[in-house]
Parts: structure tokens; sequence; C-alpha cells
């Protein structure tokens, strides 16, 4: 499976959030999956070496905007790149190109890849499969939405998002769910 993580890119080595990251990328690694990330620093920089560390391919999807307006590459551990000129065009790369996704705590650009993934999941643009969030965090987000916009949403559109506690937790939903496909 190409598993697609999203997170932010401000946690640093040693960093409790750049330590979970890294031991997904590994799990994922380990589990004989490819690793998509954004391919840059911080979460995405810890699942890309945890993988590589355990032997796996790790792709990074890299974008000309963003190198425009912070000036850095992919990361060190990017097995093969795929690069594109915007960011819609990355997100675009970074949901189709995966057969699961988990998102790690982030900011504005994580939130972004999150809902849209969700969204297309909502409108059947992809076919089902595993949208993991992983911390409290999330949990907190989409359970204020979903009770401040009760009527906004269709209750089974909920049903696309499973909640992690914790990185452990979130590639076992990934695996057991690849299970479940080929069982």
């Amino acid at each position: 499976m190409n598993i697609t993580v999203f997170g932010s890119s401000k946690p640093q080595p040693g960093q409790p959030a750049y330590e979970n990251a890294l031991r997904l990328g590994r799990l994922i690694a380990e589990g004989g999956h490819t690793v998509l990330t954004g391919g840059y620093m911080g979460t995405m920089e810890a699942v890309s070496r945890g993988a590589a560390e355990a032997g796996g391919h790790v792709i990074g999807v890299t974008c000309e905007q963003i190198e425009r307006w912070r000036k850095n590459g992919p990361n060190r551990w990017v097995k093969e790149e795929w690069r594109t000129q915007t960011l819609l065009e990355r997100i675009q790369r970074l949901i189709y190109g995966c057969d699961a996704a988990i998102a790690l705590p982030g900011g504005a650009g994580t939130l972004a890849e999150t809902t849209l993934y969700w969204n297309l999941l909502v409108i059947q643009a992809l076919p089902p499969r595993p949208l993991v969030l992983v911390g409290e965090e999330w949990k907190t987000i989409f359970e204020t939405i979903r009770h401040e916009m009760a009527e906004m949403a269709n209750p089974a559109d909920w049903d696309k998002l499973l909640f992690a506690r914790d990185v452990d937790q979130a590639y076992q939903f990934v695996a057991n769910n690849q299970s479940k496909k080929s069982g």
C-alpha cells in the first residue's frame, strides 16, 4: 500500500511529535508499505526518516510554490520525488497517490489536506479507504464541527473518519483495513 502521512513542518528531532512521526514511518515500512509525505521538514522528515531507516520506500511530493516561499528542498530521506508546480497539485498527488492516509497534528496545511481528503471520500470521488486522524486535537476539532454544524452535514459523513489515540493504533487501523480487503 501507499500510505500518505499529513503533518506539521514544525517538529524537531527529540520533540515528542517528531519521535511519534519517526515511529509511524518505521511501522509503515516494516509493514512493507510505501510512505508518501509532503517531503520537507518536521513530521514529513520524521516519517520519511523512520521509513528509510527501516528499509522502506519514501516518496516526497514537493512543490515549486512552497520552495519559492520557504527556500528548502526535500529532506534527505526522500528516495523518489514527485515534483509539482502548485500547492493544489501537491495535495492532489498526496491524496490520489495513496491507498490510505494518516493525519498527525498540524497547522493550516494539514487541516486543508485532511478536510479535502475527507470531502473527496464523502462525494465518492475516492474509493472508500481509511482516513485516520491521530491525537485528541483532531477529535476535539471534528467533534466541535459536528456539534456546532450538525444540521449542515450528513450524519454518514462522520463515518468516514477514524480517530486514533496514537501512531500505533493509527497504523493498526490502516493495516486492518488492508487485511479486510485481501481476506
